[in-house]
């Protein structure tokens, strides 16, 4: 596994492995282990979370203290845009497309 992409600028972090709550962003200074860096943030789903937490967290882009935190997997395109590697919309784009003539 690569080293982190951070979810607010897109570069590189230079983090492997486990994000600590203490950890931050060394080109923009953002918290990484919060709502907005979880792999289980989509702001569509009930608390903009698609795990089942028991409580809104109120300031998604702020270290946390949340259980089911897990680092949101990306991947750098050509185009050096960020992407999720476990997208919704990519998903449903590639589902569709299999029912196109």
């Amino acid at each position: 596994m690569g080293d982190l992409i951070c979810w607010n600028c897109a570069r590189g972090t230079g983090f492997e492995g486990k994000v600590m709550r203490s950890d931050a962003c060394p080109q923009c200074s953002v918290d990484l282990r919060c709502c907005r860096g979880c792999r289980f943030f989509d702001p569509t789903s009930r608390w903009q979370c698609r795990e089942t937490i028991d409580a809104p967290i109120p300031i998604k882009d702020k270290s946390n203290f949340c259980d089911w935190f897990q680092v949101r997997l990306a991947i750098h395109s050509h185009a050096k845009k960020v992407s999720d590697v476990d997208s919704k919309d990519e998903r449903k784009k590639k589902f569709d497309d299999l029912f196109r003539e």
